[in-house]
């Protein structure tokens, strides 16, 4: 369900980070309000729902045409050829995405809604009701961070050298990387829209939490990913008590939209252990039947999880909207995460060392010094991330994005592709 392969990876930086969790403890859960051994990563989370296999098969040779059979967010799609292997190891050459947004070739403005659903963190005690902590509710609101995400380069326009105007980051990300094959008005814009805050409810022994410096909820929560889940997705098409669920049913959310679940400083590990942490964000989609109301189609509901990252937890410039940018990023490029092929590519190797199989642009560059990108913008300092253009997943040399740059808004970040690498990086 989730990148084994990176597991690894992580577990790298367990022994460094379990002494700022094992080495402070006042109430059970309770940790040092110090995640700067932690290691920074972001999850894959399988769709969830019900999937009906080879929709989009026999459409995927089709250039620019959007992925058939499903009920989603307007999409196009692409090819390329290079060497490489698929994920069991076969040898294969013929490689094919799917995009947000509308051909570049076409030109012309694309908006996609983009709700915003604030959810609130309540950690539970053995007997389900919010824990109280020296008079403190450990309720964990994140309202308090909405208005700086709102104007943050995700959603309001910034200057960048691939737009002659204003615009948002990952547009700007993605002009550069058609720069040569884009018209000079393709743009594709969110339009963000607040919805009402949900509330996720932590049952006790799935969470650990740090607070603040006056006692209060709190400096950051850390939740088990295999929980978090459970409680984001919906498990069957009737189901309104999960936090997706609920909002797919009031109409918050829609198969045309791109959805953000805003969390405050809530980061996720792995097999029950702290130390096993953080994930900052996952991209996805969960998975809906089709009725006769829209053709019997596949419903796709494509979402992401991020966490607003208050200054001074992680190092690396990781702050504010970095896990946002990240997957919003992510998504624009991969919005079904490989499902029916879509979005595989050749098998590559990261600087900092990642192997993976899939067009996650953001993935390349998160362990680098420099993977994020300081904007200042209505009067604050952001840090989204930098991401990885598509030719680098090509293997294409030169690069045909702008400027032959295989990063950007920081063409210096990425200047060499991964070498040519077997299945698994074997």
């Amino acid at each position: 369900m989730y990148r084994t392969q990176r597991l690894a990876l992580a577990l790298l930086f367990v022994s460094a980070f379990a002494l700022s969790i094992c080495a402070f403890a006042q109430a059970p859960g309770q940790v040092r309000a110090d995640l700067s051994q932690a290691h920074k990563w972001y999850a894959r989370i399988a769709p969830r729902g019900q999937h009906s296999s080879g929709l989009a098969k026999t459409q995927s040779a089709q250039k620019f045409n959007s992925v058939a059979g499903i009920d989603s967010l307007v999409n196009f799609i692409g090819d390329f050829e290079a060497p490489g292997f698929d994920p069991n190891g076969n040898p294969q050459s013929h490689w094919i995405w799917a995009m947000i947004g509308n051909p570049p070739e076409k030109g012309s403005l694309t908006t996609v809604d983009a709700p915003i659903i604030p959810v609130e963190v309540d950690l539970l005690d053995d007997n389900g009701d919010v824990r109280v902590i020296d008079g403190h509710p450990l309720i964990y609101d994140p309202t308090v961070f909405l208005d700086k995400v709102l104007k943050s380069p995700v959603f309001s326009k910034a200057k960048f050298s691939s737009s002659d105007m204003p615009t948002q980051i990952t547009d700007a990300v993605q002009r550069a990387e058609f720069f040569n094959r884009m018209k000079p008005n393709w743009h594709t814009l969110l339009t963000p829209i607040v919805r009402p805050k949900q509330v996720m409810r932590i049952p006790a022994g799935r969470y650990f939490f740090a607070l603040n410096s006056d006692g209060s909820c709190c400096a950051f929560v850390l939740v088990d990913i295999d929980k978090f889940a459970d409680l984001l997705f919906p498990t069957t098409p009737t189901n309104t008590s999960t936090i997706m669920g609920a909002a797919e049913h009031s109409g918050a959310i829609h198969t045309k939209d791109f959805s953000t679940f805003l969390f405050p400083n809530t980061y996720l590990y792995f097999n029950g252990d702290p130390n096993q942490c953080c994930v900052l964000g996952f991209h996805g989609f969960d998975l809906e039947p089709g009725d006769a109301n829209n053709g019997n189609r596949e419903r796709r509901y494509v979402v992401n999880y991020s966490s607003w990252i208050s200054e001074g937890l992680f190092g690396g410039g990781f702050q504010d909207v970095t896990a946002l940018s990240h997957e919003v990023a992510e998504s624009y490029n991969d919005p079904f995460v490989g499902v029916d092929g879509y979005g595989i590519t050749p098998w590559w190797l990261a600087p900092f060392g990642l192997c993976d199989d899939i067009l996650e642009t953001g993935d390349v560059l998160e362990g680098l010094p420099n993977a994020t990108f300081p904007i200042k913008l209505n009067g604050f300092l952001y840090h989204p991330q930098n991401e990885a253009l598509l030719p680098w997943f090509e293997f294409k040399s030169p690069s045909n994005a702008l400027g032959g740059a295989y990063s950007y808004p920081d063409t210096t970040v990425l200047t060499a592709l991964s070498a040519p690498q077997n299945a698994g990086c074997q």
